[in-house]
């Protein structure tokens, strides 16, 4: 077994230790809300956000953006388990700033293995063997988070399976002092009517 698996489950075993009644929490969240942000180990939504378990969904991909994926599961949490206000919280200094498509797509066209960054860029440390395969996927990178952060909840706001009654908020964690930041055109855009 790996150093990290025999880790994650002594950490198991002591939860499971304390997990107390948690196991009659209901399925839907009981605050209500759903959160939609990034996968950044640095961000901890319950704290943050101030949640324990059962309060709330939390769906997390790369830059917390809406793709479609984010949207069926912000749908499903409303449709089928009751939330109605979500958030959508990207963060400062985020890995998904720091490529393009462009670039996603050569590395991968050029190896599958981890590459690297210097201030020359990125760069594969090996050849091959890579895939075309990232070329038909969108990476929602970022330019400017504020921009972003507005984008993904326009397009949330204005998804034909989202209700109108549904208010969508906007925020940038600041990974330096943990704070939320609202992004005031993202929460006007997220309004209800």
């Amino acid at each position: 077994m790996s150093k990290i698996l025999n880790e994650v489950l002594a950490a198991n075993r002591d939860y499971v230790n304390e997990f107390g009644d948690k196991g009659s929490l209901p399925l839907p969240p009981g605050r209500h809300f759903a959160i939609l942000t990034c996968m950044d180990a640095r961000l901890d939504p319950a704290k943050y956000a101030g949640l324990s378990e059962g309060d709330a969904h939390v769906i997390r991909n790369a830059g917390g953006r809406a793709s479609d994926d984010a949207i069926r599961s912000l749908v499903i949490s409303y449709k089928l388990l009751g939330t109605r206000e979500w958030f959508v919280i990207h963060h400062t200094n985020c890995g998904m700033e720091l490529f393009n498509d462009e670039i996603m797509r050569d590395l991968l066209g050029s190896s599958l293995k981890t590459a690297s960054i210097d201030a020359d860029g990125w760069h594969d440390g090996c050849d091959g063997p890579g895939s075309a395969e990232g070329n038909y996927i969108d990476w929602l990178t970022i330019k400017d988070q504020q921009e972003s952060v507005l984008e993904d909840v326009t397009r949330i706001k204005n998804h034909p399976l989202v209700p109108s009654d549904i208010p969508v908020y906007g925020y940038i964690y600041e990974c330096a002092s943990g704070r939320l930041i609202e992004v005031p055109a993202a929460t006007e855009a997220g309004k209800v009517g």
